[in-house]
C-alpha cells in the first residue's frame, strides 16, 4: 500500500531514564519490517504495556515506540499469502509491543506468524476484552482440565482475582462447571466477583494465614496463581493431594519460598503458563475455546473501553494497582 499516516502513542527517552508518552501521527512506511500488515481496530492494556510505557527496566529497551501486546484488526496485506485482505486476526504475545511497536497504533507490521484467524462467534471487540489477559487466563484453564483437573473435585482458588487474568480466570472456571474461589485484596468488589460466577470471595491474607508452617491444611483441588511470591507457596503448601496449581505472574514477586513437602508428600504438580511463546496449535485452540465454549456470558462487564488519548490515566491506574478487570483500547475511534 501507499504510505498513509496513522493516529499512535510514541513513548520517547527524552533523557537518560526520562520517558514522555505522546499522542502523535506516524508513517506506515516507519513501521518494522514484517509480512503482515494490519488495521488495528481494538488493543487492550496490560500491566507489561504500562511498563512498557514508562521505561521499566525488563520490557522495552530502545525508545521511541509504540506499546500495545495485544491488536485485533483487518488484514491490508500479508507478502507471504497465509491470509487474504480483510482477514480479520487476533495478534497477542510474541514481541508485539515489547521491540517491535504493538497495538497502541491504528496500523502493525509483523510476521504473519504472530497473528491466528479471529474465531468464528468471537469479534475483534470482545477479543481484545479478553486479550492476552484473557488467553493466560484461558490457556490455565486449558492446562488444569489436561492435567486432569475434573470439575468435581473441588474448590478452585483465583488470587489476585480482580485483576485482568484473575476476573477472565474467575468467568471461564464457573462457565465450565468449576466451584471457584477467588482471593482478592479489594473485599469491596466480592460482588462483581460473584457476578463473574465466583462461588466464594476471600481476602488475601486468608491464603497466606498460616504458611510459616511447613505445610497447611488441605483445601484447594487446583488452583490459577497471577500473585507469585509468598502467595504461591502459600497456595502449593495448602493444595491437597494430587492438586494442580498453575502459575503466570509475579506481581508480589519472582521468587518462591516453598518447601519440597507439597510436592514429595502430596505430589501436588505446579503447571508454568507462558502466553509469550506459547506454540500455533495450542494458541488456535485456546482462542477456540474462549469463542466457544469458554466465552463469558458477562464479557462486558469485564471491559471498561478507552481511546488513546485516554490511556494516560489508565497507565497510572494499573501500575498502582487500581484497576478492575480490563481496559480495551478503541483505535477506531482514534
Amino acid at each position: 500500500m501507499s504510505s498513509e499516516n496513522f493516529t499512535a502513542m510514541v513513548v520517547s527517552e527524552t533523557e537518560p531514564k526520562t520517558f514522555e508518552r505522546r499522542i502523535t501521527a506516524r508513517s506506515v512506511d516507519d513501521l518494522p519490517a514484517g509480512d503482515l500488515l494490519i488495521r488495528v481496530h481494538y488493543s487492550s492494556l496490560n500491566y507489561k504495556d504500562a511498563m512498557s510505557a514508562t521505561g521499566r527496566p525488563g520490557v522495552t529497551r530502545n525508545y521511541p515506540h509504540t506499546p500495545g501486546i495485544d491488536a485485533a484488526g483487518e488484514v491490508v496485506e500479508d507478502a507471504g499469502g497465509r491470509f487474504q485482505a480483510g482477514d480479520k486476526v487476533v495478534v497477542t504475545g510474541f514481541d508485539l509491543g515489547m521491540e517491535t511497536d504493538g497495538g497502541f497504533g491504528q496500523y502493525i507490521r509483523i510476521p504473519s506468524a504472530w497473528a491466528v484467524p479471529l474465531p468464528d462467534n468471537l469479534t475483534l471487540r470482545e477479543s481484545m476484552v479478553l486479550g492476552t489477559a484473557g488467553f493466560t487466563a484461558a490457556l490455565s484453564v486449558y492446562r488444569l482440565a489436561g492435567a486432569g483437573v475434573a470439575t468435581d473435585a473441588g474448590d478452585i482458588l483465583v488470587t489476585g482475582a480482580t485483576g485482568g487474568v484473575g476476573s477472565i480466570a474467575v468467568a471461564v472456571l464457573a462457565q465450565e462447571g468449576y466451584r471457584v474461589v477467588a482471593a482478592t485484596g479489594k473485599t469491596d468488589e466480592a460482588d462483581y466477583l460473584k457476578g463473574l460466577g465466583a462461588a466464594e470471595v476471600i481476602d488475601r491474607q486468608a491464603v497466606t494465614e498460616g504458611s510459616e508452617r511447613p505445610l497447611m491444611k488441605e483445601r484447594w483441588a487446583g488452583a490459577v496463581d497471577v500473585v507469585g511470591g509468598p502467595t504461591l507457596a502459600s497456595v502449593l503448601k495448602a493444595t491437597r493431594y494430587g492438586g494442580v496449581v498453575t502459575c503466570c505472574g509475579l506481581v508480589g514477586s519472582p521468587e518462591l519460598p516453598v518447601n519440597v513437602f507439597p510436592f514429595i508428600l502430596r505430589g501436588v504438580s505446579l503447571l508454568g503458563i507462558d502466553s509469550v511463546q506459547c506454540p500455533v496449535q495450542p494458541r488456535r485452540q485456546v482462542w477456540e475455546n474462549l469463542a466457544s465454549p469458554w466465552k463469558p456470558d458477562n464479557l462486558e462487564e469485564i471491559a471498561d473501553e478507552c481511546m488513546l488519548a485516554e490511556l494516560e490515566e489508565k497507565i497510572t491506574a494499573i501500575l498502582k494497582g487500581r484497576m478492575r478487570g480490563r481496559t480495551l483500547v478503541n483505535l477506531l475511534k482514534s
